[in-house]
């Protein structure tokens, strides 16, 4: 036999009352595990990992097998500089663009670091232009896509939250 779950503030768990299914419309949010510090160094030491990630990809695709150098490490490091900065800007400039330029401009930013990897291996210019077209297209339609649904839940449920549906006899 199944038994309901209590949820916090009920001895029962039932839920009474406008705006209470499963959408979370009654206001209820689920816990933030990890507190504001931790979101804080988080949104900082990403893009510095993910970037020192690409940026030893590139040192290691431009020395083709061979030795590593100090050129070699230099290179990998000001990939991880100049990878990150961009980030930090992509990052600022795209939270105040509405959704369609927010997509476009992550996928530009992956199409873009793609290409740059790619073209380091030595492969045909026109190849690198078309796969990093074809990832730029994939990650801007993937991210409008979430934005799109995600925004679109977002604002029906505060406009319900706002002008709650009354129901039962006046």
């Amino acid at each position: 036999m199944a038994h309901a779950v209590p949820t916090r503030g009920t001895s029962t768990g039932a839920r009474t009352g406008p705006g209470t299914g499963a959408s979370g419309a009654s206001g209820h949010t689920p816990p933030d595990v990890f507190g504001a510090r931790t979101h804080l160094l988080a949104k900082w030491a990403m893009p510095l990992a993910i970037g020192l990630v690409y940026g030893y990809w590139a040192a290691s695709i431009r020395r083709h097998g061979g030795p590593i150098t100090g050129w070699n490490l230099l290179f990998g490091f000001m990939t991880v500089l100049a990878f990150a900065i961009l980030w930090y800007v992509v990052r600022a400039v795209a939270d105040r663009l509405p959704r369609e330029g927010h997509a476009v401009l992550w996928g530009a930013f992956a199409g873009s670091a793609l290409g740059f990897l790619y073209s380091g291996s030595g492969v045909a210019m026109f190849t690198c232009v078309l796969v990093s077209l074809l990832l730029a297209a994939a990650v801007a339609a993937g991210l409008y896509y979430h934005y799109a649904t995600h925004q679109d839940a977002d604002e029906a449920r505060t406009a319900r939250t706002r002008n709650p549906v009354r129901t039962g006899t006046t």
